[in-house]
């Protein structure tokens, strides 16, 4: 496969696992049925259009890392993350649609442009993403700070290090030479992407990717996957998007409500329907605060995972 047909491939990729996340009627969030009053399903229609370029320009880096052109410190996620972030933002007018998404899939697109497509593994494709995140600049972190800025995600609070509104932040990354990685690193015990990120995508590879893998097998409907997947991720781990809205406690009961829905068989019982229709209304209350955001990217990752590996709907 030539390099421009194997990073559209990534790119496609990429945008068909957002447009299939988009889509499934996961409780709390923006789906092909259900909007917020801001934010609404063709936000993310356009926002998936629109990071093509962005991803497909990261893969083609990637291929380059790959075959010893260019050294893996050049890879530019950073400026891949604010790329995207940036052109998102002027094709839709739905507010934050892809932030958390494209942090956890910039990684990947530039890891998976360095297998070659016939080796493709999600092995490989692990430690490569391993290599991207830890091999990151200051200069990527700044970029991602402008992103995150440009993207202006609802419930950030201040800092306590290294403050993302803060001037001086900036200043000391590039002074100390603080990496990408070293700045998620800080942020993990609060955000679970960048714990993602800096501990090699435990909950992407390890369980999220596992269980929507073997929901597909055995449903044999996407939605339902999708769906029990999210149920999964969010049951075990509480989501911080909320967390940082409404506190940890909420979160908490939020996973709570997630495990028992999965425990009394989700979408394949009466009983389980019924109590996912009542937590999805309750989700939606006081202005979309307990919006599941951060499991909803961490399923997109799991779903980038199965399409790289060959799954098509």
């Amino acid at each position: 496969m030539e390099l421009a047909d194997k990073a559209k491939h990534v790119s496609q990729c990429l945008q068909l696992a957002i447009l299939l996340e988009a889509g499934a009627h996961k409780p709390g969030n923006v789906s092909v049925v259900t909007n917020f009053e801001k934010t609404r399903y063709e936000h993310f229609l356009a926002s998936a259009v629109a990071v093509g370029p962005s991803f497909e320009a990261a893969a083609k880096k990637g291929t380059e890392i790959g075959e010893g052109r260019v050294p893996v410190a050049n890879a530019g996620v950073g400026q891949v993350i604010k790329n995207s972030v940036t052109v998102v933002n002027a094709w839709q007018h739905g507010g934050n649609t892809l932030l958390g998404t494209i942090i956890l899939l910039s990684p990947l697109a530039i890891a998976a442009g360095m297998i070659s497509t016939a080796a493709f593994k999600i092995s490989e494709l692990r430690k490569n993403v391993r290599l991207v995140v830890e091999s990151t600049t200051p200069e990527d972190a700044v970029n991602v700070y402008e992103a995150i800025r440009i993207a202006n995600p609802a419930g950030l609070g201040k800092a306590p290090d290294l403050d993302l509104y803060d001037p001086a932040s900036t200043r000391k990354i590039l002074e100390e030479r603080i990496s990408l990685y070293r700045v998620f690193k800080i942020a993990e015990k609060y955000d679970t992407v960048c714990s993602e990120w800096v501990n090699n995508y435990p909950i992407t590879f390890d369980v999220a990717y596992p269980t929507l893998t073997e929901q597909i097998e055995h449903k044999r409907d996407l939605n339902t996957a999708i769906i029990h997947t999210f149920l999964k991720i969010l049951g075990e781990y509480p989501d911080t998007f909320i967390a940082r809205k409404t506190g940890m406690e909420k979160a908490h009961e939020v996973s709570c409500e997630a495990k028992e829905i999965l425990n009394l068989g989700g979408l394949a019982t009466v009983e389980g329907k019924k109590l996912l229709d009542r937590f999805d209304r309750e989700l939606r209350k006081q202005s979309n605060l307990l919006n599941p955001g951060t499991t909803a990217d961490i399923v997109c990752a799991a779903l980038a995972l199965c399409v790289l590996d060959g799954y098509r709907p």
